[in-house]
């Protein structure tokens, strides 16, 4: 068991994974949670084991309250209770505002919003009692800007930073930090979707000329996770797209 433990939603590549590996690296016992892909949380984990770290895979989707509830439970009995919240499940798809279907629409809520929301409170009571914690929910900039045909993906990506904001003011005399992680393009399976051309056009409209790379994100989570004066922020890692 360890005082530093820590849930990393959506972490079993991408952006989470480079969380997951960046805290295992500090120390961190970590879990691995995953939707589909237990091939590449079970890769992610043969790492982090080989450079000596402590960690397990969970699989759950976090639109499923239960199964968050139980995957909480599950860490606390064998690593420890979850001491830094990582939110950082999600999923994103591009579609014209008038081909949004109701369902479409949900899902994307019950995901990123809902998911959100189910993990702060099962990591919650310990935290209060303990009357220390952080957590770390993971925007986006379209959360801040908004983009066309992603009304649905910047809609719950606003909720997480309304979300976070509120919660830094109303946890922070409990002890409990919040923040929030707003990245740009990050070169993932997720942006690839778009294409070579339109991501060419997207590096050319970022000032420092690349797409973002997800240890980048990796590092301003760690960074918000151990300073510890650091409470109620919105950081945005976009390589100056949004100035």
């Amino acid at each position: 068991m360890t005082n530093k433990v820590a849930l990393v939603t959506g972490s079993s590549r991408g952006i989470g994974a480079a969380i997951a590996e960046s805290l295992s690296d500090a120390g961190w016992a970590v879990c691995i949670n995953y939707i589909e892909r237990a091939d590449k949380a079970e890769e992610l984990a043969a790492r982090i084991r080989a450079k000596g770290g402590t960690c397990i895979t969970q699989q759950a989707d976090v639109a499923d309250r239960e199964a968050v509830f139980a995957m909480v439970r599950r860490i606390e009995r064998e690593l420890g209770p979850v001491s830094l919240l990582v939110s950082n499940a999600g999923i994103a798809e591009q579609r014209q505002f008038q081909d949004i279907e109701p369902a479409f629409w949900q899902r994307l809520f019950d995901v990123n919003v809902n998911g959100a929301f189910h993990s702060a409170q099962a990591v919650l009571g310990h935290m209060l009692l303990e009357h220390k914690g952080c957590m770390i929910f993971v925007s986006s900039i379209w959360g801040q800007h908004g983009a066309s045909c992603e009304a649905a993906y910047s809609a719950t990506k606003h909720a997480i930073i309304g979300l976070s904001r509120s919660l830094s003011a109303e946890l922070a005399l409990s002890g409990i930090r919040v923040n929030c992680v707003a990245p740009g393009v990050i070169d993932t399976d997720m942006v690839q979707v778009l294409g070579r051309e339109t991501l060419e056009q997207l590096a050319g409209e970022i000032p420092l000329g690349r797409l973002g790379r997800p240890e980048e994100i990796a590092h301003t989570v760690r960074y918000l996770a151990e300073n510890p004066y650091i409470t109620g922020q919105v950081i945005t890692v976009d390589g100056g797209f949004l100035v």
